[in-house]
């Protein structure tokens, strides 16, 4: 994992009461919209929220780490408006979020997701697909609900990061199909499937409370080159992540074929193990058995990505785009501790483990 920013970068801020706060303010007003779709969707929608079990009693599920209502909460504040004036854009971003969970866990086959079966293994394909389309609804009518001028550019923007993600995950899925992906391919794909939604997150409060255009496209290069930060993270995460941690398989990405930074990196190296590494990757694309590998066939493909360099260049990327997201604040007038939040949560995104 990259290893702590550098100490003159770090804060006193508690990253944790931070994310508490995002989580606090928007959960009411996300259950109160879920409340609204029709049977069986909202339990269903409730389920995949972690509110309740398979059973449909009450549960008090791991409901992700709560950076995105966290980012849109603050950016409220840079203008000098409440963090609540952010709250419609948190919920309208973890919607659009959850929207895209659903149904990756559906096209990727992935059975866990925090620790609990996935809504596609106890629900149903259909109920993934049709929850998804209600929670993607769901955003933009949130979002518009107030009516103003500020909403509408909210919405403007939001719109468009969506249809970014769903670029990104159709990029993700044909590159699983292909032998080669180039590493700006790659931070492309990442770019879209990720760093469009944070960037989105870091700049809708700022949007609801009146900022300027300057101002929301810079906050939003913030939250990009953030997103690409995170994207790598998960990518180490996905290869050599604890799986008591992450609430996935071990070794989920490989399994998935996934062609990863890592895995990207480790090809475009050159070298006896990338070349070794590209051998068996294209081989496995033809496998018919590739869903029966053994735990020691996968450790052996990550032992090779790492050998190639691929471990290490990605942590250096997710260093490297964590410093370009702090810069990017460096042009916004803000209250200073507004920046220390900012900033306290690239940090935590770069040094997490799940």
């Amino acid at each position: 994992m990259p290893p702590a920013p550098k100490a003159d970068r770090r804060t006193t801020v508690d990253v944790t009461a931070l994310l508490e706060r995002g989580r606090t303010l928007a959960t009411p007003v996300l259950r109160a919209a879920v409340d609204r779709l029709a049977p069986p969707m909202d339990t269903v929608a409730a389920y995949h929220f972690g509110w309740i079990d398979a059973q449909g009693n009450p549960a008090d599920g791991d409901g992700g780490k709560a950076v995105r209502p966290a980012l849109a909460v603050l950016s409220a504040e840079v203008t000098g408006a409440a963090p609540e004036v952010g709250v419609p854009g948190a919920v309208a971003v973890e919607l659009v979020h959850n929207f895209s969970l659903l149904h990756d866990d559906l096209m990727d086959g992935d059975e866990q997701r925090r620790h609990r079966d996935t809504v596609w293994k106890v629900h149903g394909p259909a109920q993934a697909i049709l929850v998804g389309d209600a929670l993607f609804a769901l955003a933009n009518e949130v979002l518009l609900e107030p009516g103003t001028v500020e909403s509408g550019r909210a919405t403007r923007r939001l719109t468009k990061a969506s249809r970014s993600l769903i670029d990104g995950q159709a990029q993700d899925m044909s590159y699983e199909h292909r032998d080669r992906v180039s590493v700006e391919e790659c931070l492309e794909m990442e770019g879209n499937k990720t760093g469009a939604l944070l960037a989105s997150a870091s700049s809708i409060g700022a949007v609801l409370g009146g900022a300027d255009e300057h101002t929301a496209d810079t906050l939003e290069k913030y939250g990009y080159h953030l997103g690409l930060a995170f994207q790598a993270v998960d990518d180490l995460l996905g290869i050599w992540g604890d799986p008591d941690a992450t609430g996935k398989q071990t070794w989920s990405d490989l399994r998935q074929r996934k062609k990863s930074l890592p895995v990207v990196a480790a090809l475009a190296a050159g070298g006896s193990a990338s070349e070794r590494l590209g051998e068996i990757l294209a081989a496995d694309a033809k496998a018919s058995d590739f869903a029966n590998f053994s735990e020691e066939e996968f450790a052996a493909r990550a032992a090779l990505i790492e050998e190639a360099g691929g471990r290490e260049w990605t942590a250096d990327e997710a260093r490297r785009q964590h410093t370009i997201a702090i810069e990017a604040l460096d042009t916004v007038d803000m209250p200073d501790r507004v920046r220390e939040m900012f900033t306290a949560l690239a940090d935590f995104v770069v040094v997490r483990k799940r």
